[in-house]
């Protein structure tokens, strides 16, 4: 097979889900993020805290509409996003200099260190991003970005997760803890 070949694809797309699973889905994203947004907004809306990252909401679309990934269980969510902060800040704090090299690496090291870890979790490459792209509001966090937003936000969107996605029968989350 050639190089082009691998490009055309083999097989037909998913079928459409059910109008119920699009309801839950659209239920489970919107109180998961929500819920997020509420916190920062009613408890650190003052503070230059913040709770709510952009990589959330790729995180509502795994963990709220394909709840049976893998990429989309409790291990993936809270690890992934939480390695790849700690990643984006050590390689911001140490790479601040050349941005442009900080940011490949961040997102690239956080991939490794997720497949190593088995959290790969496709939002933690934007965690990661975030961390040395977010300007002077997130660097001024530091390793409290890793603290707040992003373990706080991830631990309020799986409890969202845990009630939301076993509330109807044809749901169950999750698949797997560890």
């Amino acid at each position: 097979m050639t190089f082009l070949q691998k490009m055309r694809g083999a097989g037909q797309s998913p079928p459409r889900v059910s109008t119920t699973e699009i309801l839950w889905s659209w239920v489970g994203s919107f109180l998961g993020i929500a819920a997020v947004a509420l916190v920062h907004y009613r408890l650190l809306g003052q503070s230059e805290l913040l709770l709510l990252i952009g990589s959330f909401g790729a995180s509502a679309v795994l963990i709220y509409g394909a709840i049976r990934s893998p990429l989309a269980q409790p291990r993936n969510l809270v690890g992934g996003h939480v390695l790849s902060a700690i990643i984006g800040v050590s390689v911001w704090q140490l790479l601040s200099g050349t941005p442009f090299v900080a940011a490949a690496m961040a997102v690239s090291l956080a991939i490794a260190v997720m497949h190593l870890t088995k959290t790969l979790h496709p939002p933690g490459g934007a965690t990661a991003l975030i961390a040395v792209l977010g300007g002077d509001g997130i660097h001024r966090l530091g390793f409290l970005y890793v603290l707040m937003p992003v373990a706080a936000g991830s631990l309020i969107m799986l409890v969202v997760a845990l009630v939301i996605n076993n509330i109807p029968k044809t749901r169950k989350y999750p698949e797997f803890w560890f």
